[in-house]
């Protein structure tokens, strides 16, 4: 149960998790709504709980609009934090001081 997994996190990460339509299975089942971020199961988690995505985040399926752009979502601080994390690596692996 989603609810179980959450309760009393101080904060919800997920990731994309749908086959984005490639081949011939739908890119989102209904019956997968269950897994859905939304304020219900946002609820359920410490009430000062961040949410966070990888991103990209298909809004309305794996999360909707108002988690996504709600005042616990870091998901743009944690993409922008994300770029210099990656810089850094790319300097390390060419050697650049």
């Amino acid at each position: 149960d989603p609810r179980d997994a959450v309760r009393g996190a101080c904060a919800v990460y997920t990731t994309g998790w749908t086959k984005d339509g490639i081949g011939d299975e739908p890119a989102w089942s209904e019956s997968a709504l269950v897994y859905q971020v939304n304020e219900a199961l946002m609820a359920a988690a410490e009430p000062d709980a961040f949410f966070m995505h990888c991103l990209p985040a298909f809004r309305e399926q794996e999360v909707t609009a108002e988690v996504m752009d709600g005042p616990r979502s870091i998901v743009f601080e944690q993409a922008h934090h994300r770029l210099h994390v990656q810089k850094a690596v790319l300097c390390a692996l060419l050697g650049a001081r």
